[in-house]
Order: structure tokens, then C-alpha cells, then sequence
């Protein structure tokens, strides 16, 4: 851990120029003490590091010092393939954040500075707002696994059962904010919501990945063959333009009415009804029904509850 820290820090020194005692025991989260009996061993270690005192001080490598030391490993050359947030859900983001930081040392002064500018104007955030997000503790022995090819031995819910399987682990999707994992059995292939995984052991026993799998490939063909077998239930809405920019709009038929497309109706129930009136159901009836009794309903309860209020006012 420390040797790890101590590249690390001489590799900031060289992007950096100069850095306060302080700002290195911040960046590093230990004290400054420890900052300081780690510039002493890098001087020890031939690494010119110089201190300079007042004010606007610091430690710096004297003389222009450069090392073309960057020291990937595989678990940070991976990593550097996997957006920021998924890669701290794998438990990647350590290896992430050294892996960057060396790549950057290793670049030209002017590459170094495209490559940070990037850092300030885009960002990612793979989480939605307005759902919750699926729990995932299970995520890194499973990335684990697939990383290195290693049989995965797993207790997975299957509707109200628990089962156990036995699987090797080819590959992990992140759609849509859940992750899931592709995997082969004794049965065959199949797709695992990683949310469902009640508990896994990585097993040291290694498996033969095929050599003709491709991940992305197998998943654009899985995923359109599960889309076009999922229940599906057409909508028709006059809907206002704030609704229609959130609405899966499928087909416009004129004058604010659209067809909209659910999985069922009580997925269409529950995704209109937070529009209130600016999305209007025409048909099905039964779901028009529906949503005018709720609406109904809550209309009753406000009414009730301000005439409480009123006759408590007096």
C-alpha cells in the first residue's frame, strides 16, 4: 500500500509542479507526517524532491526530474475501459483512479492538458432520478469472477424460490441503471439480474470461455428477442407537450392524441397517472375508468380534509 502511494506520489509531483504538505495529505487521506516521511524515503531512493519554505511552498521535483515509470497492471488497463460510475459499483474505482493518473504522467505536458480539460466539462452519472436503484452487493465477487474466468457458485431468487447454480460468468451488462449477467450452465445460456443474487462464492476451479462468444453481440440479439416477447399494451392519450417530452410516444395521430406503447396496463396505470391532466387516456376504457375513479378518489380526500381544516379554522 504504501509503495503504491509512493509512486503515486511522485507521479502527482511531476503533473502537478508543486504541491503543499497538506494538499498531498489530503489527496492521499493520511497525515502530514506521513507526507512527510514519504518524500524522505523518495529522496532516499534517488527521487530529487525539494522543499520549498514560505507561504507559497511545497514540495517539488527539482531540476525538471521526470520518470517514465507508469506501471499499469491488468486489473487498471481493464479498468480503463469502464465508465467512472459502473467502475466503482465493480469495485474498480481504486485501480481506476491510479491507472488515470498514471496514463496522464506518461503523456506530453500539452496531451495532459486535454486530457484533464475533459474531466471538467463532461461527467457521468449512470443513476436515475426518480426510481430506485437496484442493490448490487454482490457486484464485485461477480465482476471478479468474470475478470478472471473463474466458476461462480450462487443462491439466486427465481420468483418466490431460491435456487442454486452453478455458472461461468462471460460477461456484465449495465442497461438502463441495472446490471446483469450473461452466464452459461449446465443448461444452457442464460441472463442473471445481479440484484437477485442472494449470495456467490468465487470458485478457484477455472472455466474454457468460448471462443466464439461475443458479449455485445449476444446481448443485442437476447434483449430484442426478450423486448419483442414481453406483453405489450397500446395506449391511446391526448397528451399535453409537457407530457408528450417524457412519454414514449410511438405514434402521433393529430391534434395532441398519440399511441403510446406499456408492458401492461398497469405499468400504462401507474406511468399516466402521475401526468394529471396533462395526459388524458381515450382508450382502452378500462383504464380510462380506472384513472377518472383514482382521480375521483383523491379529489374526495382533499375536499374532506380542507373542509376539516376550515371547520378547525373557526
Amino acid at each position: 500500500m504504501r509503495a503504491t502511494r509512493l509512486v503515486s506520489l511522485l507521479l502527482l509531483l511531476q503533473m502537478r509542479g508543486q504541491l503543499t504538505a497538506q494538499e498531498l495529505a489530503s489527496h492521499f487521506e493520511v497525515s502530514v507526517r506521513t507526507i512527510h516521511r514519504d518524500v524522505e524515503s523518495l529522496g532516499a531512493a534517488g527521487v530529487p524532491v525539494e522543499a520549498v519554505r514560505g507561504p507559497a511552498g511545497g514540495y517539488r521535483l527539482a531540476g525538471g526530474y521526470r520518470t517514465k515509470l507508469t506501471g499499469l497492471t491488468a486489473a487498471e488497463a481493464e479498468a480503463l475501459f469502464v465508465a467512472p460510475a459502473p467502475a466503482a459499483e465493480l469495485g474498480l474505482g481504486g485501480v481506476l483512479a491510479n491507472a488515470r493518473l498514471k496514463v496522464l504522467a506518461a503523456l506530453p505536458a500539452e496531451l495532459q492538458e486535454r486530457a484533464s480539460r475533459a474531466e471538467r466539462y463532461f461527467h457521468l452519472d449512470a443513476r436515475g432520478w426518480f426510481r430506485a436503484e437496484d442493490t448490487v452487493p454482490h457486484l464485485p465477487e461477480i465482476a471478479a469472477a468474470t475478470w478472471h474466468e473463474r466458476r461462480l457458485g450462487a443462491r439466486y431468487r427465481e420468483g418466490p424460490r431460491v435456487v442454486r447454480r452453478t455458472l461461468d460468468p462471460l460477461g456484465l451488462v449495465l442497461k438502463a441503471g441495472a446490471w446483469y449477467l450473461v452466464a452459461r450452465r449446465s443448461a444452457g445460456m442464460r441472463v442473471y439480474r445481479v440484484s437477485r443474487f442472494v449470495s456467490v462464492r468465487v470458485r478457484d476451479e477455472p472455466f474454457e470461455r468460448p471462443e466464439d462468444f461475443d458479449l455485445a453481440t449476444y446481448w443485442q440479439e437476447w434483449s430484442g428477442t426478450f423486448e419483442a416477447s414481453r406483453p405489450r399494451v397500446e395506449v391511446t392519450v391526448r397528451a399535453s407537450d409537457l407530457a408528450v417530452r417524457h412519454l414514449p410516444a410511438d405514434l402521433q395521430r393529430g391534434d395532441g392524441v398519440y399511441t403510446v406503447g406499456f408492458e401492461s396496463l398497469e405499468a400504462a396505470f401507474r406511468e399516466l397517472l402521475k401526468f394529471g391532466p396533462d395526459a388524458e387516456v381515450l382508450d382502452p376504457p378500462e383504464l380510462r375508468a380506472r384513472i377518472a375513479a383514482t382521480a375521483g378518489e383523491v379529489a374526495d380526500m382533499y375536499a374532506c380534509r380542507n373542509a376539516r381544516v376550515v371547520r378547525g379554522g373557526d
